[in-house]
């Protein structure tokens, strides 16, 4: 194989004994899939002389998981075992949720007044806070975020009688038909 080649395969992931032995040893008494993986992203690779690349292929995952999973066996083997973080929350947020109620708070009271609210104004004070543009999907998120939801008009009137619509359609003269002749 010339070195082009060799190059293009990437380099095959190095482990010590202890760190190949804790993998199998994980391997033996996984309880779920995700351990199992766990340790295959050491075993993979020692056994079968593959890189990384080849190993997240194999078990279905991203390179930077199989990368992520054997430092989580190295550090646990070197007994600096950390809790896993937690990957949610809001990593790009433009305000905390209570600088987000604060700056709804004016809405809500012309809200209460009876005042219909539209979503421009409220992006262009969001805008204007932040001192830089933003899409109106962050405004919808920002309301949904804290309860508010878009009110749509009803469909028919809220003083209209039912009852009265039906018998108008019984009774009423059809306008498509003739008049009966000397009306």
């Amino acid at each position: 194989m010339d070195r082009r080649h060799r190059h293009a395969m990437g380099k095959v992931a190095k482990f010590s004994e202890e760190v190949t032995q804790r993998a199998g040893q994980l391997a033996r008494t996984a309880k779920g899939t995700r351990e199992l993986r766990t340790a295959m992203t050491v075993l993979i690779p020692g056994v079968c002389r593959v890189n990384n690349a080849t190993t997240a292929r194999v078990l279905g995952v991203g390179i930077a998981t199989v990368v992520r999973m054997q430092r989580e066996i190295r550090s646990e083997v070197a007994g600096d075992k950390k809790t896993k973080g937690h990957w949610g929350g809001r990593r790009r947020q433009h305000l905390t949720e209570e600088q987000e109620r604060e700056f709804l708070e004016p809405w809500i009271e012309k809200a209460e007044r009876g005042g219909v609210l539209v979503v421009p104004p409220i992006h262009a004070a969001l805008e204007e806070r932040l001192g830089h543009p933003i899409n109106a999907s962050t405004v919808y998120r920002l309301l949904a975020r804290h309860g508010w939801r878009k009110v749509a008009p009803d469909t028919c009137h809220p003083k209209r009688d039912p009852d009265a619509q039906e018998d108008f359609k019984k009774n009423s003269v059809k306008r498509w038909q003739k008049l009966p002749s000397g009306t």
